[in-house]
């Protein structure tokens, strides 16, 4: 299923919470200092698409995360201004809602702390500062009474928070379930799914050990368990230079002085992960498990977007990924057959929801 409305926009009441959700989802989370209301999730749907809010007038949200792409971009790296190729794949926002971190190395807490960063790097955005985006909504003939009637303030008064919040409850209406699987799962309808996917089922929560990660509730199923994991995916850029980066750090720890500069790439530094905001050696290549739902339309995979087919991710796990001194005890050979892996795609193919 292609998106291109934001999904239960209309059914909000209260301005606080939904009156109905898709089959197969909890509530979503909102927060007690940004209530949703109709006007605010318009407000931010514009946002969301406005090409102004970067340095050559090119660059949106919405250029990552593209409603018809099912909120990615369809890239294996994010493009942002000038055509310039950032290091990690664009996630899809479809329920980003239910993230308890955000980007793939969950530095960001909130939709609203998230929306502010893309913004100001150089490569997505390539705003010097947010004070850009708060002067072109307050010269806009159209925002600044939107502004007015959502949030109450004048054009002076307008500021980036407001801006994100908007953004952000936009964001929260981006929601997908009503799945086949969850049709045959929680719904009881056992011509949901084909048999092949049904046998897919079984094997991604049992042999397949996918479960584990991307979970399954006895009443709802988010396919994530906001939690980080070296997968292996990536390492081998890492692996040339890592030894002696952690080395350099181990003695500036030592001599109480700051880290010198490294001779790790852009490219490498990304492929620190977690490490990156928790300075934990183990951390080291550890991103988010992502949502699973709608995957059959959000590829390439991995945050690298190195695998381009849900036939190659099936492959590099049943070989147990790539070796490396920080891979998660969870990633080990499968030694699927052949019809395993056929049912298992299939099974994942069933979580396109409405």
């Amino acid at each position: 299923m292609r998106f291109t409305t934001p999904f239960c926009a209309a059914l909000l009441f209260s301005g606080v919470l939904f009156a109905a959700l898709p089959l197969g989802l909890p509530p979503v989370p909102i927060p007690q200092d940004n209530p949703q209301s109709p006007a605010k999730i318009a407000l931010g749907r514009l946002l969301f698409n406005d090409r102004r809010f970067s340095a050559d007038g090119t660059i949106s949200c919405s250029s990552c995360h593209r409603p018809e792409l099912a909120f990615t971009d369809g890239l294996p790296a994010a493009q942002g201004i000038r055509g310039i190729e950032g290091t990690r794949n664009s996630p899809t926002v479809i329920n980003a809602a239910y993230y308890t971190s955000l980007f793939l190395d969950g530095r960001r807490d909130s939709l609203e702390t998230q929306a502010l960063d893309p913004l100001v790097n150089s490569i997505e955005h390539g705003l010097s500062d947010h004070q850009f985006v708060v002067d072109v909504v307050c010269k806009d003939p159209d925002y600044p009474a939107r502004f007015q009637a959502v949030f109450d303030v004048a054009a002076d008064q307008i500021t980036i928070d407001h801006v994100v919040k908007a953004i952000a409850s936009y964001e929260r209406t981006l929601i997908s379930g009503d799945s086949p699987f969850d049709r045959y799962f929680f719904g009881g309808d056992r011509t949901a799914m084909s048999e092949s996917a049904a046998r897919g089922l079984n094997l991604f929560r049992r042999k397949g050990n996918c479960a584990n990660c991307h979970e399954i509730s006895w009443n709802n199923a988010l396919f994530t368990d906001n939690r980080f994991y070296n997968i292996g995916v990536g390492y081998e850029r890492l692996e040339p230079s890592i030894d002696a980066y952690l080395e350099g750090l181990q003695q500036s720890a030592k001599a109480g002085t700051k880290p010198g500069a490294t001779s790790l790439t852009d490219v490498q530094r990304s492929e620190l992960g977690q490490f990156n905001i928790t300075r934990v050696v183990s951390d080291i290549g550890k991103f988010r498990t992502p949502t699973l739902r709608n995957i059959g339309e959000t590829g390439p995979y991995m945050h690298d977007g190195s695998l381009k087919t849900l036939e190659e991710v099936v492959e590099y796990y049943d070989k147990g990924g790539e070796k490396n001194p920080y891979l998660d005890a969870a990633i080990f050979p499968l030694k699927l057959t052949e019809q395993e892996k056929s049912d298992l795609i299939a099974f994942l193919k069933s979580l396109t929801g409405k």
